[in-house]
């Protein structure tokens, strides 16, 4: 096989796409449109303000054939002036994004390109590229609930395991933030008059833990919790974060259920509190349909990915919450994502390149 060219990938990984960065994310997906236009791609853009442009690129649906949307995202965690170069030795790719994931949109890009050249034409194929996975999809997540329906499955290409694992599962994810109300009071000379907002939150902090079931892999954690003005005060407000996590759809339910009537359980009369926030990503759990994808692609390679779950979330939730069947590690193998260690493995973008062209050329042909 002729050697990977990483000059494009190298293009890529040097602009700037740190999320906050709406111009170098406008300009990575500026590039990204560069590259698929001329393989026949027509692009949709969704416009923002305050965050990058999402982009949907579309190809023709060929006799009601099933359609198979491809998922990367454009954004990286790294602000300018912190980790931007490009290097390779090798056996590895080094540089924002290398894994996570300009990496996976290289492979995907790659294998559309071998497609584009063995048969002309690409059909039944769309990618959709958004601009916020790394701070949590707040608002692209709403354009991927919009368009799932259109497709018969999905793949993400977030980076692959260390044995080429792809993702069937991951954790849902919910943060919220709860402000509590009470009445400040001279600790001293008025304590009865207060009202401590300090005081429902320590105990609302403890209903909140209560609500993990380590056994069912859910957590709820208050990971920062603040309040008060000074000593001799009997606080009027407090704030807690919270994020909870869970691995299935059940306990999805049930702490999403609890979570909004249990701050108003604090037992400080008095106190009042409100919630913001909610659902950020579907839990992602296996399923018959996404079993059935497995075989799918196994029966096109002709041997059997390895598979496994993982704590992390990504878009790949969205669309498994969505009812896609949807998999997740598409991308190449690497490591260090989100530090300025981050590399890719050169061998494993050959082996999910040729994957991929291998799988995409079967819904091209309309399977």
């Amino acid at each position: 096989m002729k050697p990977i060219d990483f000059t494009d990938l190298k293009t890529i990984v040097e602009i700037n796409s740190w999320t906050g960065n709406k111009e170098g994310v406008d300009l990575s997906g500026q590039t990204m449109k560069n590259w698929l236009k001329p393989l026949g791609f027509n692009v949709e853009v969704f416009q923002r303000e305050n965050v990058g442009n999402h982009l949907l690129f579309t190809t023709p649906q060929q006799n009601n054939a099933p359609k198979i949307l491809l998922l990367g995202h454009l954004d990286t965690v790294f602000p300018p002036g912190i980790f931007e170069d490009f290097s390779e030795d090798d056996e590895w790719v080094y540089g924002p994004g290398t894994c996570d994931m300009k990496g996976g949109n290289f492979v995907a890009l790659s294998a559309l390109r071998n497609l584009h050249q063995q048969h002309g034409q690409i059909c039944n194929i769309d990618v959709l590229l958004v601009s916020d996975e790394e701070t949590g999809s707040d608002d692209s997540k709403f354009v991927t609930r919009q368009i799932a329906h259109q497709y018969s499955a999905c793949i993400d290409f977030e980076a692959a395991g260390p044995d080429h694992e792809v993702v069937v599962g991951r954790k849902g994810v919910a943060t919220y933030k709860i402000g509590l109300t009470g009445v400040a009071a001279h600790a001293g000379n008025n304590y009865h008059l207060g009202k401590n907002a300090n005081l429902a939150a320590a105990k609302l902090l403890i209903a909140l833990d209560e609500l993990t079931n380590i056994s069912q892999g859910t957590t709820v954690n208050v990971g920062k919790i603040k309040g008060g003005i000074s000593t001799n005060t009997i606080s009027p407000h407090a704030e807690l974060m919270v994020e909870a996590r869970f691995t299935q759809s059940e306990e999805q339910q049930r702490v999403l259920g609890a979570i909004p009537e249990l701050i108003h359980q604090h037992g400080i009369e008095g106190v009042t509190a409100n919630i913001e926030g909610g659902l950020q990503r579907d839990v992602m759990t296996p399923t018959p349909e996404q079993r059935a994808l497995l075989e799918k692609i196994t029966a096109i390679l002709g041997y059997e990915l390895k598979t496994e779950q993982r704590g992390g979330v990504s878009d790949a939730n969205i669309m498994a919450g969505a009812g896609v069947p949807t998999l997740d590690g598409f991308g190449p193998f690497g490591d260090g994502d989100h530090t300025e260690h981050e590399r890719a493995s050169k061998s494993s973008f050959e082996r999910r390149i040729k994957e991929v062209t291998a799988i995409l050329g079967h819904y091209n042909l309309g399977q």
